[in-house]
């Protein structure tokens, strides 16, 4: 070769090698395009200037979905050797995340196009950009267009086409790049003194003004006797604002708790201030509400963490809750979450989810005041498969403050125009069933056997006593399943605190056992099942009543206290209470009745020492030198051989 060529070789190894990595043929990806564009071919009114910046995050795939799925049903399943055995964050970035590779490689591509990093992640899951709409266009291959919003009396934006890019590395979502979906509250509203109550604000509803509940009265209707408090539990609660530090003194104060009692931990992403935004009033006193209302089922709380976004104050902010999802499972602090937001689920959120239900976590999502939906009436967040969607009921009490009764929340307000406030619930047009929703009746409930049904359970969303800021600082009845959900979460808080002090794991994503507590023969010990009632409201006016079982406006009813807590505890593999009498079980004669205790699971001989807990508060072990058989779990049970 001569020393010509020598140059020329030379010189295309170097720009070979100078070639960015991540140079491959160009992939598109998919669902970014709104279906009011795509499907009703909606007119542009014009193009989103250029000089726009918009935050974006990419998010990448999990690896091995099909192992993850399988993981996911076998750590919930009980019987299996892996049921309850989650994962820690760094376990799960280690068997499921991106690999590094992937991530510095998609890392190098926005830097090689001169995008703006603002943020990495620990999963490796997403990476946060800010980006002018120019170079958007550039390196995504669209047009931003603005539209004129075909229900809201907005506009937005969105691409013209679905994005694509020149990366090797599999692209799972960009979410920002459209605002078809604002993120925003649950709508809630004050109770309006004039109101005749559907359930009870009357003189046998609560102890605070107008009949509100407060915290007592909540902890009296849904689990009284009950000792445990939360303590050593911490919630987490998805926020698009601020809010006022002296208002959730001033409810602690009202309700008789101790001031400072809870330390309220806030993480501000993406812009946020913490501080309350005065153009958006409701939206601070959404998240004093949301912090109120999980102490109040949860008071002994060891803190609760507020993951808090920008608050929405334009078309031209769409930050989706992917950062804040992602730090509450990066984190690993709560083992209940929380959200009272509407917002836009994607790819990336879906997979975060089942991070969350990987390591133990669960996600209580209020589900809207829209009633009953069908179709695509149904949208994000409340069809995800790996939440626990929370309706909303109408509480009755006896004079004495313990539960009489419920009915379904269903609240039209003409004095609001067409606004009306119903508990939330339908078929989902986008999820399969789950396996755990699996073997429910739907024939009664006008549900369906092949897509994800919603509500999963409920909890009062009627003139709950709170503190909140709107125009101004306000005390009293307050409306919503967003009170619905939060109160789910603290009720989770006492479930974990006493799986912990029995030495067993978090119970995790609540519905694969709140679907085998409904499906099972302790349903009615476990679950005050509403059959009164309907969400049908302008939208679906004939969808849907409440029936005996599981139904779509309240999904298998609401909490009954210190029942459904053993049975969440007593699942396999963990403590299995046992009630039997004067016996003779093969190993000896028991007196008396009591309730004795065994780890095991269920069908699965057991053997050596038991604890056995007597009448009172006495203890002692046994041993059982003949294998014997947990029959049943839940509630009463019996031994056999």
């Amino acid at each position: 070769m001569n020393r010509l060529s020598e140059m020329a070789a030379s010189l295309a190894l170097v720009v070979l090698c100078a070639m960015p990595a991540q140079a491959a043929e160009r992939q598109i990806l998919h669902g970014h395009v709104p279906r009011a564009v795509a499907d009703r071919q909606l007119p542009a009114t014009g193009r989103l200037p250029v000089a726009t910046t918009l935050q974006l995050a990419i998010g990448l795939p999990w690896r091995n979905q099909a192992d993850l799925t399988t993981f996911l049903k076998d750590i919930y399943t009980p019987g299996s050797p892996n049921f309850r055995k989650y994962l820690t964050p760094r376990q799960f970035t280690e068997k499921f995340g991106p690999t590094e590779q992937d991530y510095q490689t998609l890392l190098e591509f926005a830097r090689a196009n001169g995008l703006t990093v603002t943020g990495t992640s620990t999963n490796r899951k997403l990476l946060d950009l800010k980006v002018p709409v120019a170079d958007i266009e550039r390196v995504f291959h669209v047009t931003m267009r603005v539209y004129q919003h075909p229900t809201e009396a907005r506009t937005f934006f969105a691409p013209d086409v679905e994005p694509s890019l020149d990366l090797a590395v599999p692209v799972l979502h960009i979410s920002g790049l459209d605002s078809y979906i604002i993120p925003h509250r649950i709508k809630q509203n004050p109770v309006a003194a004039a109101e005749a109550p559907h359930g009870n604000g009357g003189a046998q509803g609560g102890s605070g003004s107008g009949g509100s509940f407060k915290a007592q009265d909540l902890r009296t209707a849904y689990v009284p006797g009950v000792t445990l408090t939360g303590i050593g539990q911490s919630v987490g609660l998805l926020e698009y604002a601020g809010y006022y530090t002296d208002l959730i003194q001033d409810y602690l104060a009202a309700n008789g708790l101790p001031p400072y009692g809870v330390t309220v931990e806030n993480w501000e992403l993406d812009g946020a201030s913490g501080n309350p935004d005065p153009s958006n009033p409701g939206a601070y006193g959404e998240v004093e509400v949301d912090i109120e209302m999980a102490i109040a089922m949860a008071p002994g709380l060891t803190s609760v963490i507020v993951y808090e976004l920008p608050t929405p104050s334009s078309s031209q902010i769409a930050i989706p809750p992917d950062d804040a999802l992602n730090l509450m499972a990066a984190q690993d602090l709560a083992n209940q979450l929380s959200s009272s937001w509407e917002y836009q689920v994607t790819a990336s959120t879906d997979e975060i989810f089942q991070e969350l239900a990987a390591q133990g976590q669960s996600f209580f999502q209020a589900s809207g005041d829209g009633g009953g939906r069908t179709g695509t009436n149904v949208y994000s967040p409340f069809d995800d498969a790996y939440i626990t969607l929370v309706g909303g009921t109408e509480l009755t009490t006896n004079p004495d403050g313990s539960y009489a009764s419920e009915v379904v929340y269903h609240r039209p307000n003409p004095a609001q125009g067409n606004y009306f406030s119903y508990s939330g619930g339908g078929i989902s047009p986008n999820y399969a069933i789950p396996w755990w929703q699996q073997g429910v009746s739907m024939s009664a409930n006008g549900g369906s056997t092949t897509m994800r049904n919603m509500p999963d359970v409920a909890m009062v969303a009627y003139n709950v006593f709170a503190f909140y800021s709107e125009t101004g600082t306000k005390s009293g009845g307050y409306n919503g399943t967003s009170v619905a959900a939060p109160l789910w979460a603290g009720f989770m808080a006492l479930v974990n605190q006493q799986a912990a002090a029995e030495g067993l794991p978090s119970i995790g994503f609540a519905n694969p056992v709140i679907y085998a507590i409904g499906k099972g023969s302790s349903y009615n010990s476990c679950f005050h099942d509403i059959t009164s009632g309907n969400n049908e409201n302008p939208l679906s006016p004939t969808a849907f009543t409440a029936v005996t079982g599981y139904d779509l406006c309240t999904g298998w009813g609401t909490p009954k206290g210190q029942a459904l807590i053993n049975a969440m505890c007593s699942t396999p593999g963990g403590l299995i209470y046992v009630q039997f009498g004067n016996s003779n079980p093969g190993n000896g004669t028991w007196a008396s009745p009591f309730n004795t205790m065994a780890r095991g699971v269920a069908g699965v001989p057991v053997s050596g020492a038991i604890m056995i807990k007597g009448p009172g508060s006495s203890t002692e072990t046994m041993t059982i030198s003949k294998p014997m058989i947990i029959n049943a779990v839940g509630g009463a049970a019996t031994i056999g051989h």
